[in-house]
């Protein structure tokens, strides 16, 4: 099997037709070299991670290895193959080398500029989706990033009138694309949401966000993959300040919402009490925490009656 220090003795003599030419090896083969060159994450993890990876890059699905068949292999895709497992090695999600993750029911884009939508996001949106009983609802998706909620909604409510709002052009411009991609039309806006929030006008029936909210003290808890890719303008707030977004969020909410209106916002799991507290002075009412699927308080969600 070739390995990356061969490539940096050969690649530069190898010509295009060669680093080409197919050979035949089996799939058990390749897959355990890569497991062997791969050094993170734990052994079921580390697996489901390469399957994924040969899945997308190289269009080798995961019944291929678990039948070991005998695939076709070229010099040019093991070198391929060589520099993801060096990004890997240096913890990098392997969704930023794809490309892409799946999120609720459709494939998103992402880079470095945009958070990996997680599973908690997903029953953030199937709970709007539930509760959601009008026809043609307006939605605004505060700090939008991939796009993944916003576009997520306007897909499965079909009459939705969607808005997402970001401080990052960079975010934004992977929203965009992600919004053409899954054909859902969305209104998106840049706009810093803390000091120009004034600029968003009209009223709406749900208004939501997924802000920054892992304290700046959570930072030694949180997994390589995630401190040294992930954008921390769209993880992290400082302790002395952890509801900030959320004050701008309800302040929002209690002048933009609808009569009946509802906010829904993914939180910090320590902060439930404090929310529900806020809540009740922006004058909402019925707030509620909800657990998430690992049984910590994630979702909130609160109305305005009057």
């Amino acid at each position: 099997m070739f390995k990356l220090n061969d490539w940096l003795i050969f690649r530069v003599h190898l010509t295009y037709s060669q680093l080409n030419q197919l050979r035949k090896i089996s799939a058990k083969y390749l897959f355990e070299g890569a497991k062997k060159s791969f050094q993170q994450y734990e052994k079921t993890e580390q697996e489901s991670i390469l399957y994924l990876l040969f899945a997308e890059l190289f269009n080798i699905p995961k019944i291929d290895f678990l039948a070991n068949k005998n695939l076709d292999w070229s010099p040019l895709q093991q070198q391929q193959l060589d520099d993801c497992l060096t990004r890997l090695n240096n913890h990098e999600p392997v969704q930023y080398i794809i490309g892409k993750t799946f999120f609720y029911d459709s494939y998103f884009n992402v880079n470095k500029f945009t958070l990996i939508p997680r599973p908690e996001t997903e029953e953030l949106v199937q709970l709007i989706v539930t509760d959601n009983r009008l026809t043609s609802p307006n939605i605004i998706d505060i700090g939008t990033g991939t796009g993944c909620i916003a576009i997520s909604l306007g897909k499965a409510i079909k009459n939705a009138s969607v808005t997402a709002v970001d401080i990052s052009a960079e975010a934004l411009s992977v929203a965009r694309e992600n919004a053409v991609m899954n054909e859902v039309s969305v209104s998106f806006m840049e706009l810093d949401f803390l000091k120009n929030r004034g600029r968003i006008k009209g009223l709406f029936d749900i208004i939501v966000s997924n802000p920054p909210y892992v304290l700046e003290s959570e930072k030694p808890e949180m997994r390589l993959n995630v401190l040294e890719h992930e954008p921390h303008l769209a993880l992290f707030v400082e302790d002395n300040q952890a509801l900030k977004y959320y004050e701008a969020l309800l302040d929002f909410a209690a002048t933009n919402l609808v009569k009946n209106g509802c906010v829904y916002a993914e939180i910090n799991e320590q902060k439930g009490d404090e929310m529900i507290t806020l809540a009740t002075a922006y004058g909402l009412s019925d707030a509620v925490i909800i657990k998430d699927m690992f049984q910590k308080d994630r979702i909130f969600k609160a109305y305005k009656k009057h």
